[in-house]
């Protein structure tokens, strides 16, 4: 029989996903925007110089330095403001597009108008909008970089450019009209292939969230079945534990010793049953307004295993505890049923042995269980972290360790699985002490 798997867990993500919060994909892009800014006002510097001084084509030098010294400044601005805030919204981006397109307009219209080649750089401004921005951003840039081509065929420039394209390459018109070609392609390639990445990587950040969210949903659906499944399980429960203690002085259970073995085998069961009820309706926070159980580290796992090892039928059970330091600690339910949980799992497929490290590295605690069986399927493998995943083929199966996995993760920790080289399998729970110390918790009270 091959035996139930859950995921490693994160604390911020039901299974891994890419580093950093939905949000920084805004800042990235922007920061894309910036670093393309940056290579504009290097290349406006080149082309005026070239233009101006190579060419022998006079260009009105100080509106056209104005025009870059503001771009510079507005960049400086954006940098300024893009480490300051964790945040870029749509809005942010969009008055960056608008800038560069009244920039660019400006430029063109010093150096030419309509008639200069480097106009098909609209083209690059409309394409960043299409891919940057929500409808109906992403249609502003566009209508407003087609305002600004029309406006720039209607209004003469003060600087006429003859426009010669059947010289061919001798045509310095037909030489811009490459060069902004090339130069418009190199662009589109690197940078939006990079922004591509950045709202890929938010996309699988996104839809690990929402898988998350799924799967605390359903965790509070099986809650509240449990709840009121622990309700009404309560009084015939107790009933049970009455007759049982009946039965066991009835002299027809007294005088057959076999008999009484099983009474008092089936008292223990109910018994259980009844300790798994409380600690159900302990969990959902319906018990009194007890404070919660104070213990250390050592006493708290040696309970633990004792009370594990009394309640199941476990033939070869090996415990170490490695940890020197004894802190305080809150006897928390759902750790106690999140390590139950694990133990059960590994009892299950190997009923012969099954082993329970405990060790202590810095400033986390390591719970690690081993055990001899067949380990995890592949197909179980495939899909780690997910409720129902198991290949028990009974109903429910495979929530044990989905439950535990969250537990963990709750408690700003992880719980890996993985198969062991000489066989069996190793489940690891890797938890901040500083989750469960008192002090933690009573910061969080207050």
């Amino acid at each position: 029989m091959q035996r139930t798997a859950d995921a490693e867990t994160r604390p911020s993500a039901a299974r891994p996903a890419p580093d950093g919060p939905p949000d920084s994909a805004g800042r990235r892009n922007l920061q894309q925007l910036i670093q393309l800014r940056w290579i504009a006002v290097v290349g406006q510097i080149a082309t005026i110089a070239t233009v101006h001084y190579g060419l022998g084509i006079a260009l009105p030098l100080q509106p056209m330095l104005w025009v870059l010294a503001g771009l510079v400044a507005f960049n400086l601005l954006s940098l300024a403001w893009w480490r300051r805030h964790g945040r870029v919204s749509n809005a942010a981006l969009l008055l960056a597009l608008l800038v560069d397109v009244a920039s660019l307009t400006a430029q063109l219209y010093f150096s030419g108008g309509i008639t200069n080649p480097f106009v098909f750089l609209y083209l690059l401004q409309v394409a960043l909008g299409a891919l940057l921005l929500r409808p109906p951003a992403n249609w502003i840039v566009a209508i407003v970089a087609g305002l600004c081509l029309v406006l720039l065929a209607v209004f003469p420039a003060p600087l006429r450019i003859p426009v010669e394209p059947w010289r061919g390459l001798a045509d310095p018109y037909v030489q811009g009209l490459l060069i902004c070609a090339l130069l418009v392609a190199t662009l589109l390639a690197v940078f939006i292939a990079r922004i591509g990445r950045i709202l890929r990587e938010r996309d699988a950040r996104l839809a690990a969230l929402r898988q998350r969210a799924a799967e605390e949903e359903h965790i509070v659906r099986m809650g509240l079945l449990a709840s009121g499944a622990a309700h009404e399980l309560g009084t015939p429960l107790s009933t049970l534990s009455v007759i049982l203690g009946d039965w066991q002085h009835l002299p027809t259970f007294a005088s057959d010793p076999e008999l009484l073995h099983d009474v008092v085998e089936m008292q223990a069961q109910v018994l259980r049953c009844k300790a798994i009820v409380t600690n159900i309706l302990l969990s959902a926070g319906e018990t009194r307004g007890e404070a919660p159980a104070q213990s250390t580290l050592h006493a708290f796992m040696d309970g633990l295993v004792e009370d594990w090892k009394a309640s199941r039928p476990v033939r070869g059970f090996s415990y170490r505890n490695d940890c020197e330091a004894d802190p305080g600690i809150v006897a928390d339910s759902g750790l106690r049923q999140m390590i139950f949980n694990v133990l059960d799992n590994a009892l299950e497929a190997s009923p012969d042995w099954v082993e329970l490290h405990v060790a202590c590295r810095g400033s986390r605690l390591v719970i690690e269980v081993n055990d001899a069986g067949p380990g995890f399927s592949p197909a179980v493998l495939e899909r780690l972290g997910a409720p129902y995943n198991s290949s028990k083929g009974r109903p429910g199966g495979g929530l044990g360790l989905f439950l535990s996995s969250n537990v963990a993760r709750t408690l700003g920790g992880t719980l890996t699985a993985r198969n062991r080289s000489h066989g069996g399998a190793a489940v690891t729970i890797n938890l901040p002490l500083s989750a469960l110390t008192l002090e933690e918790r009573r910061d969080d009270d207050e």
